[in-house]
């Protein structure tokens, strides 16, 4: 089966390039395309994609307010922010409305197809820029008790990285990976990558 991808892009031509991109790779269809988030929410709640593309510049609602108003009736949907901001205000703001990943506008067609197929797997896909962003946010923070080698894994986890390669590019075990993934979460309460990115906002990092 396919994996069904909607999207909410103001722009035409990145609409259509995108809708191309998805509906001509195996295993994914672009299923519903809307300019808006007045034109899509309704239907997206209605018929809810596996995942749902979401720009932040759009007319009226814009996409962070979008992820926040789909929260309240859907808080399973996957959603990705596509766009060009990369700014501190609209990462986190994304982050803490609900978004399960960043990616900005320009990433390649076949990282953006990886992207989606991590989401679909639950994991919570960041263009580099973000997740460095976010891991730098950790180092600044004075409320976290991570230790260096943690927040290189946190680092690892953020860009997609499984324990495998992380085990290579750290020179470790994987059982020692796992056993850091577990301090990590212990640490900051959470259960799963996704929430230990957004507790970097709740802990004040800025």
């Amino acid at each position: 089966m396919s994996i069904n991808i909607g999207m909410i892009e103001d722009d035409e031509d990145i609409r259509k390039l995108l809708g191309f991109i998805i509906d001509q790779s195996p295993g994914y269809a672009c299923t519903q395309r809307f300019a808006s988030c007045e034109d899509g929410i309704k239907e997206i709640l209605t018929h809810p994609p596996d995942i749902l593309l979401m720009d932040i510049d759009l007319p009226g609602i814009n996409g962070v307010e979008g992820v926040r108003t789909i929260r309240k009736h859907n808080t399973r949907m996957v959603i990705l922010m596509l766009t060009i901001h990369e700014d501190d205000d609209s990462v986190f703001a994304s982050l803490c409305a609900g978004a399960n990943g960043y990616l900005l506008k320009g990433t390649p067609p076949v990282r953006l197809l990886a992207a989606l197929e991590d989401a679909h797997q639950g994991g919570a896909p960041m263009s580099a820029q973000i997740a460095n962003k976010v891991v730098r946010y950790f180092h600044q923070s004075k409320g976290n008790d991570l230790s260096d080698r943690e927040i290189e894994i946190l680092s690892g986890l953020c860009r997609g990285e499984n324990y495998s390669s992380l085990a290579d590019i750290l020179f470790i075990s994987k059982n020692t990976v796992k056993s850091h993934i577990k301090n990590i979460y212990k640490k900051l309460h959470v259960h799963t990558r996704a929430e230990a990115v957004l507790k970097a906002r709740e802990l004040g990092i800025k």
